[in-house]
């Protein structure tokens, strides 16, 4: 099962190392991992996506509440919290196949951000489900490279992790 939780953390050098090292301790790989300042530049906010059981997401909530430089960690429970992820991608683009390309970036709601005689790159952001799709759809025509951001998320609605 995935988890993601969203932890907030004194903004400062080695905090990540702790956190990450905690879940390598424990066994416990890490997914998806994306870090940002908050609209207080004391406070970042770490959002993990980490795939495991009910048990170990327990323990591990448990550890990091008690590392000092944690202020707060919030697992997000499904279908209440919106996610996105970022991704380029360059794809193999002969002449022929360009139309093909085009429409299918554009049916996707995605953007192409460079184009050039043999390739294109396209930018993507959405949720880690659609991403995927759009790698799928791309992937026929050859993928030259990916590069992915970390999953960011929020709680819908009014429900916040204050900071």
């Amino acid at each position: 099962m995935h988890y993601t939780l969203s932890i907030l953390v004194e903004n400062q050098a080695g905090v990540l190392s702790k956190i990450s090292g905690l879940f390598s301790r424990r066994g416990f790989n890490i997914d998806s991992l994306a870090v940002g300042v908050t609209t207080d530049p004391n406070v970042s906010r770490i959002t993990i996506v980490a795939n495991g059981d009910e048990y170990v997401v327990e323990q591990l909530e448990k550890q990091l509440n008690k590392l000092i430089p944690v202020i707060k960690v919030k697992r997000l429970a499904e279908g209440d919290f919106i996610s996105r992820e970022l991704i380029l991608i360059k794809v193999h683009c002969p002449a022929a196949k360009r139309g093909e390309i085009l429409t299918t970036v554009e049916l996707m709601q995605g953007k192409i951000v460079d184009f050039s005689t043999t390739s294109v790159t396209v930018e993507y952001c959405e949720c880690s489900s659609r991403v995927d799709t759009v790698v799928e759809l791309l992937k026929p025509y050859g993928i030259r490279e990916i590069v992915r951001t970390g999953t960011v998320a929020l709680d819908k609605g009014a429900t916040a992790v204050s900071v």
